[in-house]
């Protein structure tokens, strides 16, 4: 059990090694849930994805070249499907 100091300002820092049980890289968000009797909950916050996750998706693709709206169309949907299964860049 990982134990925690609250500040005189009422905040927590998480050492890295919960952060990492919990899968949460920087700029990740952590998910609080408050339960009954006083007791909380922590999960990393998966959100459902924000066009910050997609960029550089099609990074080294393009050759230089741009993009067609349908070809752009399909690279998202492509991103989309790997991002459901938890592959943001597919190679």
């Amino acid at each position: 059990m990982a134990t925690l100091t609250v500040t005189t300002r009422g905040q927590v820092t998480f050492r890295k090694d919960v952060l990492e049980h919990l899968g949460i890289q920087p700029g990740g968000k952590i998910r609080l849930n408050l339960l009954p009797d006083g007791k909380a909950e922590l999960e990393a916050d998966t959100g459902h994805g924000s066009w910050r996750e997609l960029s550089g998706v099609l990074k080294g693709k393009t050759n230089g070249r741009r993009l067609s709206l349908e070809e752009l169309d399909d690279a998202i949907a492509e991103a989309a499907a790997y991002a459901a299964l938890g592959d943001l860049h597919p190679k």
